[in-house]
């Protein structure tokens, strides 16, 4: 996806590439060790119903071309380009395939499966989306299989017509359903790619976080995958949708197509823009529209807050966290000149009483003791919104008796331009893929190689154990009731106890200062939830 220097001949003939799967037989490539398949179908579907398995083929099949991306209702050029490097790909409504990276595939080999769920809320994304999403990295340097995922979103994934008939009772939550179909893909194909069926591991950041939250909500999911990581993908405060909300979108969105319940059939042959724009259309009736899960029974009962953990899911190990930035490090837009190196003593005082007012010398010592040696503007750029989240269900899953362990982190890295920035969303990725040193933002010399072997490394041995670890990193202590455990990644990598548990009670909730460019993009993201935007 980046481009790095090719050592060997990149292999695409032969027969010493080709998989059968369930369907058919599938033709990777080799390129230095790593045997990449791209755009393997896992599932298909009719609009608005749930997958069914793919159509079987004859013949070898080339995997060599990444499958289309879910369709967007809008696609607009990310305000973070820069420090999130974005590719796009083709889009379309067939978008349910995969990918994949392995070392010499071998049924024998049992290899821990990493299945990556992509970000963008569950509006937009892809599975290949940013440059740090290529697995081949992490596959060669951790021996793991690496599978990330393409499907449906936004209006594709989300509508909730199920007031219009059986054939629909589920079409509030098609996005997940076509995860689990690609889970239980990956429980009956993946042997042959040389991984072990056994040991998957979901993660995901932002959106695909929260798909990795929802999963462990889905009965349906039970058997398909034994560990769990959440990247920044847990909203403090943010509500689900209720059934109620959700059918009166649909409500809406089929008066702006001027479709009749009798006729609703007809919406699963509209053109993709109609829709599109019917959907903008209804957001204009009530200022708000919802593209995410929606409890429905069984199905899925709701978030852990409302609804518990399952037994099942209470056994799965989950790693859960987020970065000290977030979005409050990348909307800021305070100053003429936001590199926070350049500001006068004045200009930082200025910042931070407007900020936080009577309570600032209150913030302030809660930061300084926090963060030991940081500057104290930087607590402007200290995120709440995902930090309280990732806390919250670490809670959650403590004062539910879950009986596996949950491990917290935080991410902490500065990166080095702007005069040095807080990590930002996203900025964790490329650690974690073993990609940092591909991307021209997340380098930094004689840091980033030693930062991303740990992560990597801990994420995969997570991944075939259950239990985080790597060379040069502590014990990494799981959360218990009472010791908010968590593991600081950055330049001094180490536990700490409770260390902003003070700071999350005195900070103000997250406020996302947004530049003009960076305003729609949050609007499509974050659409109806309960922040402030100024």
């Amino acid at each position: 996806m980046f481009i790095r220097k090719l050592t060997k001949e990149v292999i695409t003939t032969g027969t010493e590439n080709v998989v059968r799967t369930e369907s058919g037989l599938v033709r990777g490539f080799a390129d230095d060790g790593t045997v990449i398949f791209r755009g393997i179908p896992y599932a298909k579907a009719a609009r608005f119903h749930m997958p069914e398995k793919p159509d079987p083929w004859d013949g070898i099949r080339d995997a060599f071309v990444y499958g289309p991306a879910c369709p967007e209702i809008m696609t607009v050029m990310p305000a973070d380009n820069f420090n999130v490097p974005h590719m796009f790909y083709p889009q379309r409504e067939d978008c349910q395939v995969l990918n994949i990276w392995t070392r010499h595939p071998d049924a024998a080999a049992k290899r821990p499966v990493m299945v990556w769920l992509h970000g963008g809320g569950f509006s937009t994304g892809s599975g290949i989306e940013h440059f740090a999403y290529d697995g081949q990295e992490l596959a060669a340097f951790a021996d793991v299989v690496v599978v990330t995922v393409n499907h449906r979103l936004n209006v594709l994934g989300h509508l909730n017509l199920a007031a219009y008939g059986p054939e629909y009772e589920h079409s509030a939550n098609l996005g997940l359903a076509d995860l689990v179909a690609a889970l239980e893909w990956i429980k009956r194909n993946i042997a042959a790619f040389g991984g072990d069926p056994d040991c998957v591991t979901v993660f995901g950041q932002s959106g695909g976080g929260g798909k990795v939250a929802a999963l462990l909500q889905m009965p349906s999911a039970e058997g398909l995958f034994h560990r769990a990581v959440i990247e920044s993908g847990i909203l403090y405060g943010v509500p689900e949708a209720t059934q109620e909300e959700t059918r009166k979108d649909a409500e809406n969105v089929l008066k702006a197509l001027d479709i009749t319940p009798e006729h609703v059939k007809d919406i699963e042959t509209v053109p993709f823009w109609k829709l599109g724009a019917a959907v903008n259309e209804a957001f204009s009736r009530d200022q708000r529209f919802h593209f995410g899960p929606v409890p429905e029974g069984t199905y899925y009962p709701g978030d852990c807050f409302h609804a518990g953990f399952g037994k099942w899911a209470s056994g799965i190990p989950v790693i859960v966290g987020s970065n000290l930035g977030e979005f409050s490090n990348s909307f800021m837009r305070h100053l003429g000149d936001d590199r926070r190196d350049r500001w006068s003593v004045e200009e930082k005082d200025k910042l931070l009483r407007e900020q936080f007012g009577e309570k600032t010398d209150e913030v302030l010592a809660a930061f300084r003791k926090a963060y030991p040696g940081r500057s104290d503007t930087d607590v402007v750029y200290t995120d709440t919104l995902f930090r309280r989240g990732a806390l919250s269900f670490v809670d959650c899953r403590l004062q539910n008796g879950c009986t596996a362990q949950t491990y917290n982190y935080l991410f902490d890295l500065d990166g080095a331009f702007y005069g040095g920035v807080t990590a930002w969303h996203n900025a964790e990725i490329p650690y974690v893929f073993h990609n940092a040193a591909y991307i021209e933002p997340s380098y930094r010399p004689g840091i980033t190689e030693p930062m991303q072997d740990l992560m990597a490394s801990a994420w995969a041995s997570f991944a075939a154990s259950g239990k985080p670890s790597a060379k040069g990193m502590p014990e990494w202590i799981p959360a218990s009731a009472g010791h908010p455990q968590a593991m600081i990644f950055g330049e001094n990598t180490g536990m700490r106890e409770g260390h902003d548990t003070e700071l999350m009670k005195v900070l103000p909730s997250c406020k996302l200062h947004l530049s003009d460019e960076s305003r729609e993009e949050a609007a499509i993201l974050f659409a109806g939830g309960p922040r402030e935007l100024v």
